[in-house]
């Protein structure tokens, strides 16, 4: 059998270097000039080889992350796919950037961060619509995988959408306490004397102990949004103050700054590959150019989008030196 002529980390620089396009030929293209260097179909071959798990992310990123410490944080993110009606894994998807229905894939990561980190341990796709499992059991499996890899965060943040009850109690399962924001409508019972909404509960600045219907004693905080939209948040702490729930928000926010970078600068979303197994390799991959361009982030303070600008900014300079375009001599 011959020997591929590229690998999965030929694959991954040219997503931290490629600025518009990142196709299978571009990747091709944009090889260094070398004898039998690769074709645009031993890349279409690299990403059906690929095995399509998390085995190589972990491994490269364990060293980045402290077992004992720091917030796991879990969420979701809309790949926007609007041509790809007939790719893999894109179906019908809700977009909180559009605030409506899309074609799309939707990507959960579980983060781990410790307030200046962002690194992605494990990624699981949504593939309901094919026998897959829903994104709350993809929650607890990613909870269990990173049980079973030692951590024990100081806390475990999410969103609403993963405030179900079976969640709440897989959380405390593994020992670990949980943040997370509560829909209006949730049910507490501030008193004893009967559940009722979250949102009609007098719940002061320093924060309410309340029973949390089919859970237990919790404590809930009342803030306003940006919009000013009233927000409900709760924890499994019952002593925790104030400013600690302010500063683990802060640290949830880094998973947004994560999916935003993802997609800017690791081209997760630009995959013209047509199969399931392509597209989930090219996921990967691009998760793991992902956690190259924040280990140089750590250790240099470069930002992700400055990094990836480097590059191109190299090879303008290179041009300028030796224009490729000029006009004939009129002398």
């Amino acid at each position: 059998m011959n020997r591929p002529r590229c690998d999965d980390l030929d694959y991954i620089q040219f997503l931290i270097a490629a600025q518009r396009v990142f196709t299978c030929t571009e990747a091709a293209r944009c090889q260094p000039q070398r004898p039998a260097g690769p074709a645009h179909d031993a890349f279409t071959r690299l990403l059906q080889r690929q095995p399509p798990d998390t085995a190589a992310l972990w491994q490269e990123v364990q060293g980045m992350v402290r077992l004992p410490d720091g917030a796991l944080v879990l969420d979701d993110t809309t790949l926007d796919k609007p041509h790809a009606h007939k790719m893999g894994l894109v179906t019908r998807q809700w977009s909180g950037r559009h605030k409506q229905v899309v074609w799309g894939i939707n990507l959960l990561t579980l983060l781990w961060t410790d307030g200046a980190a962002r690194v992605p341990c494990d990624v699981r796709v949504y593939d309901k619509p094919w026998g897959g499992e829903t994104k709350n059991e993809h929650f607890r499996a990613m909870l269990a995988t990173a049980a079973a890899r030692g951590f024990q965060p100081r806390c475990v943040l999410f969103d609403s959408w993963y405030s179900s009850l079976e969640n709440l109690k897989a959380v405390r399962a593994h020992g670990w306490k949980w943040l997370t924001r509560l829909r209006a409508n949730r049910r507490v019972n501030p008193e004893g004397h009967g559940n009722v909404r979250v949102a009609t509960v007098d719940i002061p600045p320093a924060g309410r102990v309340v029973h949390l219907r089919g859970y237990g004693f919790v404590t809930v905080f009342r803030t306003v949004a940006l919009d000013g939209d009233a927000e409900y948040w709760a924890t499994s702490a019952l002593d925790m103050l104030p400013d600690e729930r302010g500063r683990w928000e802060s640290w949830a926010w880094g998973i947004e700054l994560y999916h935003r970078g993802l997609k800017q600068c690791c081209g997760i979303e630009k995959a013209q590959v047509r199969t399931e197994r392509a597209q989930r390799n090219h996921l990967l991959l691009a998760l793991r150019a992902f956690v190259r361009l924040e280990m140089h982030r750590l250790q240099t303070g470069t930002s992700w989008y400055e990094a990836k600008t480097e590059v191109i900014r190299s090879a303008i300079r290179s041009y300028l030196a030796q224009p490729l375009y000029r006009l004939p001599s009129t002398a």
